[in-house]
């Protein structure tokens, strides 16, 4: 039997630790919460009514606030901390880790402050002396589906396939079904731009223009972070596929999306500030909006659509301007 400890105890953390517990193979489950009201909910209530109401850990789950007992013993760590916090996690996983734990991170953003994808942040701060063990989980996944049972189907990166293919079974069951790539880079450039565009796509829908623009707006979109990916070293089939355009349309669409529920506030023209001071969850693509951009900008990339969402965020640009913006750039061809 694994032990898996999560690390996180946000509305993707409980649906994992949820979801995995109903996986075929029997696992001795941990769930981490930095909060100690999240950590006493969990515990006495079993419901995480504050991130994820209305779903119940099942009693196998054990849950705690100390690193050192989630860790113990940990054959998978499974990361599902916002991007802005990974490093300083797993700088504290690093003194409680086993040596031959596999790190799966479940996180879908950039460092705001370095631009480096996840994958590389857990290099340096767990592998920095040792061959990395480490996969990547994303694809199309709103926590509620997931814990409520939907059919759900993802990707797991990974350049080791002997790991991936050993989380994928420990990970699958009736309702996730995971596939395995070995284009790291792809999958998570994908999984932090696709928030990106969601709240460009969530700013058509607050402006209430129509779904010509919307289905321009994605579809454009996906060209930016293939663009972006492909320059980086990863591959144009792995955007085409769950990690790219799957995650995309579901992010972009879907009444779930916390990055789309952004841009609708700022096309309905409330200020940022106001909108995140609203929610206690994290909106991954306004953390890693500039970071996109400075990628992009490193690798020679054109990134229109990236670029109008950075200013409408940071220098305050309205959004019909921003839509203006797009619509008169320079004729080409597509």
């Amino acid at each position: 039997m694994k032990k898996i400890a999560i690390i996180g105890g946000g509305s993707w953390g409980t649906a994992l630790a949820i979801v995995l517990a109903r996986a075929p193979r029997p696992h001795q489950i941990t769930l981490w919460a930095h909060s100690s009201e999240v950590v006493e909910m969990l515990s006495t209530r079993r419901v995480n009514q504050i991130y994820l109401p209305g779903f119940e850990l099942t009693p196998e789950v054990q849950v705690t606030g100390m690193l050192s007992q989630a860790l113990a013993g940990a054959d998978i760590v499974l990361g599902v901390m916002p991007s802005a916090n990974a490093r300083e996690m797993y700088r504290a996983i690093r003194p409680h880790r086993d040596p031959h734990s596999i790190f799966v991170s479940a996180t879908k953003g950039l460092e705001p402050s370095t631009h480096s994808r996840i994958s590389e942040v857990i290099t340096q701060e767990i592998f920095e002396h040792s061959e990395p063990r480490i996969a990547i989980l994303s694809g199309p996944s709103f926590a509620v589906e997931v814990a409520r049972g939907d059919p759900t189907v993802a990707v797991l990166a990974s350049s080791d396939a002997a790991l991936a293919s050993l989380v994928q079974e420990e990970f699958s069951g009736p309702t996730l079904r995971l596939y395995t790539n070995d284009d790291v880079i792809g999958t998570e450039i994908a999984g932090a731009v696709k928030n990106v565009i969601a709240i460009a796509a969530g700013a058509c829908t607050g402006l209430g223009l129509g779904t010509n623009a919307m289905a321009a707006l994605v579809t454009r979109g996906l060209a930016e972070m293939t663009r972006l990916a492909v320059a980086l070293g990863g591959r144009r089939d792995t955007l085409s596929g769950l990690a790219g355009m799957g995650d995309l349309i579901l992010t972009a669409t879907g009444a779930l999306s916390r990055n789309r529920s952004v841009g609708i506030e700022l096309g309905k023209g409330r200020e940022l500030g106001d909108i995140l001071g609203s929610t206690r969850m994290v909106a991954e693509g306004v953390g890693s909006t500039a970071a996109t951009l400075e990628l992009a900008r490193r690798a020679g990339v054109e990134m229109p659509i990236t670029e109008q969402v950075h200013a409408v965020l940071t220098a305050g640009r309205d959004t019909r301007h921003a839509i203006r913006e797009l619509m008169e750039r320079r004729l080409k061809q597509e």
